[in-house]
């Protein structure tokens, strides 16, 4: 109930005739709000003070005559007392109030005209500016500042504003920490509630042997559940496939030959990157469970909604993981395509980047056997349409007569893709588009080439490893096997360890080099005779 007022809740509203749960922000990103209004407030209040300032900053030649004036006031100072002083015997003046008298002797011309003056008192005539001055009280000139006064005011504005910016930017941090505690919060309401319309929250134990302790998530004909194996004595994650009972029988027989294929793939693979599957029973006409190995934390499409970004060090340490796990795909016999890694589908075992990662989800999976895979070109991709579009190559958007030809260099494209994304918090083609957009637009069929940002700051072999991956030609693209021995995956060498690799390469070349050369000397000879 706290987070629910601190964070926000949902709230039901009625809009006409019908009722719709909208969010509404708790009473932290209120406060942090208001907070952003008050800086933008004082922001204002501060570029209108340093307009004013402006107005009054003193200018070089009224610096140049003080100097020049405090000079001659202090080089002259004995003719100046003497100009100024007063004699003893001399009668002080009293100031009296102007007072404006008939003088006879004065024509009319003189008194009345505008250009010669004004009489005063002792009958002379005067310029109108004179009485002016004599009669009339003029306000107080805005007194000018000095160089001094002037810095002083100008750096006191400086330090509030730099002040200003700092508080901004940790009211930005905070607003991010806000936002992410927000994400949690929502995912967990609606975990709440998914359990709470679950024909299974009432914890029931399946098949003898699996004790539902919570629901952990729910897609569109499936729910995964925390459970505890009564039989191992170890927490697994049972994955509840529910068929829709209005389902024809031909639909709900394919359903089920898809989810069998995939277990049957699934059930045989044992490597410490990828989710063991362990069992699988029916638990009535509509639904059946398969019983995977339990991973506590999130998966890693969920952390890059919540932090953005990954450093390039933990991002490759994700990477040297996932190619480890295509590395062992690839070695089995038969060999397994992936097909639909992304990062929705890369657990992280920990919660964290820093940890171990774990690939699961085998559902679109393809098998390379030798009836349906070729070396030379590869197989058919039956399945065209499915998968996400982001992380697909340029060659299964392909249409014509026959089905594309693909190979596991779909999932190194993949890779590419995730660790672009890891790295710079977007995706590097399509970015804001949807999945049909991207159809539409033959978004993945120009993605000739990759293009990269100046920040964040990523290393050129970062960016050399990502070329290879998401190279647009699938024959120009390295292989599983070559992306595991690519340098920027390997462990640095010691200097002597450096040395005699250098050795081996060059080795290598030149018994390469002697190859090609008696190759053509043996067509040359085949040629001749």
């Amino acid at each position: 109930m706290q987070n629910r007022l601190r964070l926000g809740q949902f709230v039901t509203q009625r809009v006409g005739a019908q009722f719709q749960e909208n969010w509404t922000d708790g009473y932290a990103f209120q406060e942090l709000s208001r907070r952003q209004e008050e800086i933008t407030s004082e922001r204002e209040e501060i570029d209108r003070q340093k307009k004013m300032l402006v107005k009054k900053r003193p200018s070089n030649s009224e610096t140049g005559g003080r100097k020049r004036a405090s000079s001659q006031s202090s080089g002259s100072g004995s003719s100046s007392s003497s100009t100024n002083s007063v004699p003893i015997n001399s009668t002080p003046s009293v100031s009296t109030p102007p007072i404006v008298l008939p003088n006879p002797n004065i024509n009319n011309n003189q008194v009345t005209g505008a250009t010669t003056g004004t009489v005063l008192h002792n009958g002379t005539v005067a310029p109108s500016s004179a009485l002016d001055t004599a009669t009339f009280l003029k306000p107080e000139a805005v007194p000018g500042l000095s160089w001094q006064e002037y810095y002083e005011a100008d750096e006191i504005l400086k330090l509030r504003q730099s002040a200003l910016k700092k508080e901004d930017a940790d009211l930005q941090l905070e607003m991010e920490k806000l936002e992410r505690e927000r994400n949690l919060h929502i995912r967990e309401l609606k975990r709440i509630h998914n359990e709470d319309q679950s024909r299974f929250n009432n914890h029931p134990v399946l098949n003898d042997r699996y004790l539902l302790l919570m629901l952990l998530g729910k897609g569109g004909f499936s729910e995964v559940h925390k459970a505890f194996d009564l039989k191992e004595q170890r927490y697994v994650a049972c994955k509840v496939h529910q068929l829709n009972k209005d389902w024809k029988e031909d639909k709900k027989a394919n359903y089920i030959k898809h989810a069998l294929r995939e277990y049957n793939i699934h059930k045989s693979l044992d490597h410490p990157r990828v989710v063991k599957l362990y069992d699988v029973f029916e638990i009535d006409a509509n639904s059946f469970c398969t019983v995977l190995e339990y991973c506590d934390g999130h998966d890693l499409d969920f952390y890059l909604k919540q932090h953005k970004t990954i450093a390039e060090r933990e991002a490759r340490s994700i990477v040297m993981q996932v190619v480890s796990a295509l590395k062992y795909l690839n070695e089995i016999k038969p060999p397994v395509i992936h097909y639909d890694l992304k990062p929705g589908n890369i657990l992280l075992t920990e919660g964290n980047v820093c940890g171990e990662i774990k690939i699961t989800d085998f559902g679109l999976s393809k098998v390379m056997d030798e009836e349906n895979y070729n070396p030379d070109h590869g197989m058919d991709l039956t399945s065209q349409g499915a998968g996400t579009y982001w992380y697909l190559p340029p060659e299964c958007f392909v249409v014509g007569k026959n089905p594309p030809k693909i190979s596991s260099k779909v999932d190194v494209w993949s890779v590419g893709v995730i660790f672009y994304q890891c790295l710079y918090g977007k995706k590097p083609f399509g970015h804001n588009q949807s999945q049909a957009t991207i159809l539409e637009e033959n978004t993945i069929l120009k993605a000739t080439e990759v293009q990269f940002a100046n920040k964040p700051t990523v290393s050129n072999e970062a960016k050399s490893f990502i070329r290879c991956c998401l190279a647009y030609r699938k024959e120009d693209r390295i292989d599983v096997f070559t992306l595991s021995r690519h340098e920027y995956l390997q462990p640095p060498l010691p200097k002597h360890g450096r040395q005699s690799a250098n050795n081996q390469q060059q080795q290598q070349q030149q018994q390469q080099q002697q190859q090609q050369q008696q190759q053509q000397i043996s067509a040359a000879n085949f040629a001749s005779g």
